[in-house]
């Protein structure tokens, strides 16, 4: 059976602000912004050509049984993966995103990362990971599918 991470739900403090961030600044698309329930309103986000979106609303923390809300800004170390981080710092500070400048910790794929946060402090790296612009995530799990 597969497990698949999908959503991850993000602490913030006001839903439309953090919609409008990561849809305009950081180029996240919009898949539900709706009240899926009475009272309560969900707003899932995906980053182009990912798996697994971010989910902001109120009333999400309140169906975890037993957990408490976490702190908007709470969430820190939350990562993106990108073919070519260089173009990727481009598109994003046209966008007008304040992201670091990219810096390389090593010569290795994979060892170069910059910087961003939302505006309620949660804290993202996004990683180059140049093997993904010839391999694809989704291509090598269906692969790996295929040979297991």
């Amino acid at each position: 059976m597969d497990f698949t991470l999908e959503v991850i739900p993000l602490p913030v403090t006001d839903i439309d602000r953090a919609r409008d961030f990561y849809r305009d600044k950081v180029g996240f698309h919009v898949d539900i912004d709706q009240e899926v329930m009475p009272g309560m309103r969900i707003v899932q986000l995906t980053p182009p050509g990912s798996g697994c979106s971010i989910a902001l609303g109120d009333a999400i923390w309140d169906m975890a049984q037993g957990e408490t809300r976490p702190a908007p800004g709470a969430y820190q170390a939350l990562q993106l993966c990108v073919a070519d981080i260089k173009a990727a710092h481009a598109e994003l500070t046209a966008r007008g995103l304040e992201v670091s400048e990219p810096v390389q910790y090593a010569p290795d794929d994979g060892a170069t990362f910059m910087y961003f946060k939302d505006p309620d402090g949660n804290g993202w790296a996004i990683q180059e990971y140049r093997r993904r612009a010839a391999e694809p995530l989704h291509k090598v799990l269906a692969d790996l599918k295929r040979e297991g």
